[in-house]
C-alpha cells in the first residue's frame, strides 16, 4: 500500500510555502525524517545562509531517502515560488542560460530541503554585482580525498602540508569535513588560482610521494591521498558548508580547527571529525561559525 501522502501550509520569514511528508524517513538506519532535515537547515540558517547567498544552487534530491534513487538539478523547478530568486547562468557552447536557485534567506532554505534536496552544493563564485557570469572565483579549495586504506586521518596530516604552504604566501586556511570520507581545505583566491592550486599540489606530491597524489587516476591512490586541485574552476561546485551528506546517518559537512585537524593527525582517531546534525548545533553554540571569514571574502 502507497503511504498517503500529506502537506501543511506555513509561513517560514513571511513566505508562505506548503511543506509534505514531514514523516518520511530518509536515513533509515537511524529514523531521521524529512520534517527533522528541514529542523536542522532552519536552524542552522544564521551560519548557513551567508555561505550561500549569491551563489547559484545545484541540488542533489534524494525523493526516496538516502536508501533510494537520487539525482542532481541544476534548473530552477518550474513550480517553484515566485518569491525564490533565481539567476540566470551561460552555459556554454550554444546551450541556453541555466535558471538556477539561488538561497539568499531560510525561507527558501527550507523550501529546497521539502524538495528531498539532502545536499546543498555550489560553485566558489557569486554573483553579486558582477556583470559576467560565471563570475571570478572568491575562494579557494583543496579537496583531499583518501584513496584505499587511508581515511579523514592521512586527509588531515596533508591538510597541514597545505596549511603551511598557504601560510608561506601569506594566507589563512579554513578546513570543513566533507561530511563523506575526506577534508577540505579553504582560502580566499588569488589571480592564478588554479595554477597556484596545481602547483602546491604537485609540489607536496614530490615532497610526499608516499602519501600525496595529484593525478585523478584511481590506480595511483591507493594508500594516498589524492589532491584534487581541479575543483577551482567557475563551472565546479562543492558541497556547502553545514550541508547534510547522503550518508546511512546525517552527518554534515563541518567547520573544524586547526587545533582539532592537528588532533585527528596526531591521534589517528578518524571518528574526531565525525559529526551529525545535532552534533553541529552544539558546535555552533560553543564555537560559532569557524567559516565566518570566508562568508564576506
Amino acid at each position: 500500500m502507497t503511504p498517503e501522502r500529506t502537506s501543511t501550509r506555513t509561513t517560514i520569514d513571511g513566505r508562505e510555502l506548503t511543506v509534505s511528508n514531514l514523516d518520511k524517513v530518509l536515513f533509515p538506519k537511524t529514523g531521521f525524517t524529512k520534517g527533522q532535515l528541514i529542523d536542522y537547515y532552519l536552524r542552522v540558517a544564521p551560519e548557513m545562509l551567508p555561505h550561500l547567498k549569491g551563489r547559484p544552487l545545484t541540488m542533489k534530491r534524494f525523493p526516496d531517502g538516502v536508501e533510494g534513487k537520487s539525482f542532481f538539478e541544476k534548473h530552477i523547478p518550474s513550480h517553484a515560488p515566485e518569491w525564490v530568486h533565481t539567476l540566470s547562468v551561460p552555459a556554454g557552447d550554444g546551450h541556453e542560460p541555466i535558471p538556477y536557485a539561488v538561497v539568499d534567506d531560510v525561507a527558501t532554505l527550507a523550501w529546497a530541503a521539502n524538495l528531498g534536496n539532502i545536499e546543498f552544493h555550489v560553485p566558489l563564485w557569486r554573483a553579486g554585482r558582477q556583470r559576467t557570469l560565471p563570475a571570478r572565483p572568491d575562494l579557494m579549495v583543496f579537496d583531499l580525498d583518501p584513496g584505499e586504506g587511508t581515511s579523514i586521518v592521512e586527509c588531515c596530516v596533508v591538510a597541514g602540508y597545505i596549511a603551511e604552504a598557504l601560510e608561506q604566501q601569506g594566507l589563512a586556511s579554513f578546513a570543513k569535513t566533507s561530511g563523506s570520507k575526506g577534508l577540505q581545505l579553504y582560502t580566499t583566491s588569488w589571480d592564478r588560482q588554479r595554477e597556484q592550486a596545481y602547483d602546491i599540489a604537485r609540489q607536496l606530491e614530490a615532497e610526499h610521494r608516499d602519501l600525496v597524489v595529484s593525478n585523478m587516476r584511481k590506480t595511483l591512490r591507493k594508500g594516498r591521498v589524492l589532491i584534487d586541485w581541479s575543483q577551482n574552476h567557475p563551472a565546479k561546485t562543492t558541497v556547502s558548508v553545514y550541508s547534510v551528506r547522503a550518508m546511512p546517518e546525517p552527518l554534515v559537512s563541518t567547520p573544524v580547527s586547526e587545533s582539532e585537524v592537528k588532533a585527528c593527525a596526531d591521534t589517528g582517531d578518524p571518528g574526531q571529525l565525525r559529526f551529525d546534525t545535532a552534533e553541529v548545533l552544539r558546535r555552533i553554540e560553543s564555537h560559532g561559525d569557524l567559516f565566518a571569514p570566508l562568508a564576506s571574502s
